[in-house]
């Protein structure tokens, strides 16, 4: 008898977690996702309030704090024009979380989920937990995903494809217009679209568009967090937004794997989501300038990069070997590949550091491209 379980033994370390090993102490960081920026006051503030008042000391309901719930059903009607009742709505230990429980309830074993080739790593990984089979598709020339793709892609054995816009490791945003077709598609093949959409603020040139806005069945699910948004990636705080029946099946899987997100994270999502917008704002600003910032360093270097609409990512086409002699000198950078094998040849360069450190980094990027 096996030692342990087929489907983990199919699963690997994160490919991100293996250069951030090899990189010295020093090193310039452009392999980390997430913000620079502090956690907004006015949220750290009720973390606070509430660990003192004792509101941090129990479990909440399994699906979250009412007031929680209803901030975020109301930011969806504010911001998408979307009717997503508080009930409707699961908190979670951050969109990590929010996208195991959907893909776990609805992924038997053997069926097919389409990732986007390339794409966030932990969606084939969680697609192999739950026994599924991932299946890759690759990006356009822009790095957007093509409805028309993931239609070709679609058989008998699709339950599920996954839309993540604002995109990780691409920084690209999908039109209106893919939005819909995806929306078509999840309706008309009777397969769930699951729309990550953890970067949705972070958006330069656009808009961002959920699927669920034009979906007209309830086969889109939307997961997003608090935690790019708002600089609180360390207090795993997300959330997943579906119809009632579904989301009953995804609180099965939370209420054992989880039982409740964070009481405290809650209360600090909530200040979030309700109160001052301004450090939303100034973060982004602060993105797209440095975005701007590593584009013409890029161009300079003559690397050819698309041009990122959104999140902090970018994808230039680097030679051979260019990632590893970053690493050693000194500039973290992660090969385009351990995000599928359609990033070979590119790296992804994340810009959620100062500008100062990347002016340094682009001046290590022009040697090394010299020099291969």
């Amino acid at each position: 008898m096996s030692q342990y379980a087929a489907r983990v033994e199919e699963m690997d370390i994160s490919g991100i977690r293996e250069v951030f090993e090899a990189a010295g102490e020093d090193a310039i960081n452009l392999g980390l996702g997430q913000p620079d920026f502090p956690t907004p006051e006015h949220a750290r503030e009720a973390a606070t309030s509430a660990i003192q008042n004792g509101m941090g000391d129990s479990y909440t309901s399994n699906k979250g704090i009412p007031e929680l719930r209803e901030a975020i059903s109301e930011r969806y009607a504010t911001d998408n024009g979307q009717d997503i009742p508080p009930e409707n709505i699961i908190a979670t230990a951050g969109a990590s979380e929010a996208i195991h429980v959907a893909i776990e309830a609805h992924v038997q074993p053997g069926d097919e989920v389409l990732c986007p080739d390339p794409g966030f790593l932990a969606y084939e990984q969680l697609v192999l937990l739950a026994g599924g089979e991932p299946k890759r598709v690759e990006l356009r020339d822009d790095l957007t995903l093509d409805p028309a793709a993931v239609e070709n892609a679609i058989t008998d054995n699709t339950s599920l494809f996954i839309v993540n816009s604002p995109a990780n490791p691409t920084g690209a945003v999908q039109s209106k217009r893919d939005m819909a077709e995806f929306a078509r598609l999840a309706d008309e093949h009777e397969v769930i679209c699951l729309s990550d959409e953890v970067y949705e603020k972070i958006v330069f040139d656009g808009e961002h568009h959920s699927p669920a806005e034009f979906a007209s069945s309830d086969r889109v699910i939307q997961a997003s967090a608090c935690s790019k948004t708002y600089s609180m990636t360390g207090w795993r705080l997300g959330w997943v937004a579906a119809s009632s029946e579904r989301i009953e099946r995804m609180l099965r899987v939370h209420q054992y794997v989880q039982a409740c997100a964070s009481a405290p994270s809650q209360y600090a999502a909530e200040a979030a989501l309700t109160g001052p917008q301004e450090p939303v704002r100034e973060m982004v600003s602060a993105f797209e300038e440095r975005r701007n910032v590593l584009l013409d360093g890029l161009e300079d270097i003559g690397l050819d990069t698309p041009v990122p609409k959104g999140a902090f990512y970018a994808m230039p086409h680097v030679p051979d070997g260019w990632t590893q002699k970053m690493l050693d000198n000194d500039v973290i950078v992660v090969p385009g590949e351990a995000f599928g094998p359609s990033g070979e040849g590119q790296a992804r360069i994340s810009y959620a550091t100062s500008t100062a450190e990347l002016k340094e980094a682009l001046e290590v990027m022009g040697t090394v491209t010299d020099s291969l």
